[in-house]
């Protein structure tokens, strides 16, 4: 499995991004893709994930309402759409592949955990 996340840059305060990310060698029907986001010098932060098979998602909900996931299971891809962005939100995003299921568990990561290479987004007037 590869995955490649892309969209990243500079935004301003208030501003919308869109980010991608394209799974490859992977059966969409066993995977879920999420997002994720780490500043330097600390833990990986959770943001979102999604099944390619069912559609089911997970959203921490402090999160949820800036955040949408959503995926596109004909171009195995699965975008997180971020809206009023803030300084705060800048920080490189990772995408990772787990399980179907991975949804139900709250997106939690562990050592069975796929990454991709991460982009940055920065947030900044």
């Amino acid at each position: 499995v590869q995955l490649q996340a892309f969209g990243g840059g500079l935004v301003q305060p208030g501003g919308s991004l869109k980010l991608s990310c394209r799974a490859s060698g992977v059966t969409p029907s066993s995977v879920s893709i999420g997002w994720f986001r780490q500043v330097p010098g600390k833990e990986r932060e959770g943001i979102s994930c999604i099944s390619f098979s069912d559609g089911s998602t997970f959203t921490q909900y402090s999160l949820s309402d800036r955040f949408t996931i959503s995926r596109d299971n004909a171009n195995n891809t699965v975008y997180l759409q971020v809206y009023r962005m803030k300084p705060e939100d800048s920080a490189i995003y990772y995408c990772g592949a787990d399980s179907p299921r991975w949804p139900r568990s709250g997106c939690r990561w562990g050592t069975g955990t796929l990454w991709g290479q991460g982009t940055q987004v920065t947030v900044s007037s």
